[in-house]
């Protein structure tokens, strides 16, 4: 038996805004959590309620599922759904190791099953622009690459424990976005040298990272991130995509070729009008987009993949790709030497 619609499991605060995003654009077909919380807010949604995914699944399973349980579980959750043949939305990471997320890839593949990651980013229609303006010659070859992600976390973020520990982290948490969004605009990355420090607040964990990045063009990459900085410069307060963070009018990235370069996500376009060269002007134009929100443009893509009529965009394999990269700066920042990406 196939139950209609999309089930959400874990009802955190991903969940939830899954949960009641699918309730307005498709069909919600149950939220399943054992938190009290989670059954407050089926009731809200008018949906049905289960406190154990194996037996909601024993009962049929549905179009589809999000996971959005904490990363520990994202493997045992995925492996069930596969072996109920159900189409999965994990959230990042894929698992919380490579490994478990190869075994996941692996299973889904053997399976025929479909797997999709929230890697949301990539449905901005920001991104689009900016991979149409690359793949289409705008800037000619790209050549560097810089990035940042920073901002600063209130000390109320860090009361739970585990966001002072190992596995936390703005590396983990935060850069895996950034790190996606860098292989799907310029290419592969196949050598990562890192440093971190944790001086500012002194938690075990990182609060400061630089990564020296090589892609498998040639091209070089910069990123420096870190939550204990007073400053705009980050997605989350470039982007305008959460309304939870005040928008500042500046990028994030910078994406620099041979003909030009393009700030991202202020989507400003820089050339030289005539000639190339450092003693000509350079003009700068934006590139115009129409914004929708990555997340309705992601469950309405995710219906497309439940439904035969696309592929996923951020495929098992391309979270796996993007864990993989993140594992690898973790790996370089502790051991302080390059390391390799083999795929």
């Amino acid at each position: 038996m196939r139950r209609k619609g999309i089930a959400v499991v874990g009802a955190g605060l991903i969940g939830r805004r899954h949960a009641g995003l699918i309730a307005r654009h498709d069909h919600l077909a149950a939220i399943v959590d054992p938190a009290p919380e989670a059954r407050a807010v089926a009731e809200d949604l008018d949906v049905p309620w289960a406190d154990d995914l194996p037996t909601f699944f024993a009962a049929g399973a549905p179009d589809g599922l999000v996971i959005a349980t904490p990363n520990q579980l994202h493997a045992s959750h995925a492996h069930l759904a596969i072996s109920a043949g159900c189409p999965i939305l994990i959230e990042k990471p894929i698992t919380d190791s490579s490994v478990s997320g190869a075994e996941v890839v692996r299973a889904a593949r053997d399976n025929g099953v479909p797997i999709l990651v929230g890697h949301h980013r990539r449905h901005n229609p920001i991104i689009a622009a900016v991979k149409d303006a690359i793949d289409g010659g705008a800037i000619g070859r790209i050549v560097a690459v810089h990035g940042q992600f920073w901002l600063y976390k209130p000390e109320e973020y860090f009361v739970p424990s585990w966001r002072r520990r190992s596995g936390a982290g703005p590396i983990f948490i935060n850069l895996i976005h950034d790190i996606d969004l860098l292989r799907y605009l310029c290419g592969e990355i196949v050598r990562v040298t890192a440093a971190q420090s944790n001086t500012a607040r002194g938690h075990d964990v990182e609060d400061s990272a630089a990564v020296l990045i090589e892609f498998e063009s040639g091209a070089l990459g910069t990123f420096s991130v870190s939550d204990t900085v007073s400053a705009p410069w980050s997605w989350e307060f470039t982007s305008g995509e959460n309304p939870a963070y005040p928008r500042c009018d500046t990028s994030a990235y910078a994406i620099g070729g041979t003909h030009g370069s393009i700030s991202v996500p202020d989507l400003m376009l820089w050339l030289h009008p005539r000639k190339r060269g450092w003693w000509e002007p350079m003009e700068g134009r934006r590139i115009e987009v129409v914004s929708e929100d990555p997340l309705v443009r992601q469950i309405q893509h995710f219906r497309e993949v439940i439904e035969g009529r696309a592929s996923p965009l951020v495929s098992g394999e391309e979270g796996l790709r993007t864990l993989r990269v993140i594992e690898a700066i973790k790996h370089s920042a502790e051991e302080r030497r390059g390391v390799d990406l083999i795929y």
